[in-house]
């Protein structure tokens, strides 16, 4: 399985051009923690996150309206690809402490924004099915069952 599969359907970037607040306005409107911040190709250039926004903005003294988000984003950006299976991409986000995850073609095309929420998700439905699929076994009367 691919994370991509994972990802939410609707992709939440905002192109360099755009400002903190037209970010953080995506963000509230997508009902996500970060964008990918992208060129005009839709190549992932950054991200930005509600972390930026606590860490960057929240005490400076700019106006998010008049300032730019390429001066805020993240970057460079470390990102999945199609190839990335779930547990790794699990293992990267909780060893580097990343919430969000960009899925990009070998290209840097961004495809899909892989939150730790996704995964968790996904790690609890494979949990269960494992459960329940242990549960059956145990419960079997012998062969034929």
């Amino acid at each position: 399985m691919s994370v991509l599969e994972l990802c939410d359907r609707e992709i939440a970037a905002v192109p360099l051009e755009a400002s903190v607040a037209d970010a953080i306005n995506k963000m509230l409107d997508h009902h996500v923690g970060a964008v990918a911040i992208v060129d005009s190709e839709y190549r992932v250039a950054g991200i930005f996150t509600e972390r930026d926004v606590l860490r960057k903005m929240a005490l400076s003294r700019t106006d998010p309206r008049t300032t730019s988000v390429r001066e805020l984003m993240t970057t460079p950006v470390e990102m999945a690809t199609r190839r990335t299976g779930p547990a790794e991409a699990l293992t990267t986000m909780l060893e580097r402490h990343f919430r969000h995850l960009p899925v990009a073609d070998d290209n840097g095309t961004l495809l899909g924004i892989l939150s730790i929420r996704n995964l968790l998700e996904w790690r609890v439905d494979d949990l269960s099915r494992e459960l329940e699929s242990l549960e059956q076994y145990v419960s079997n009367d012998g062969p034929g069952g």
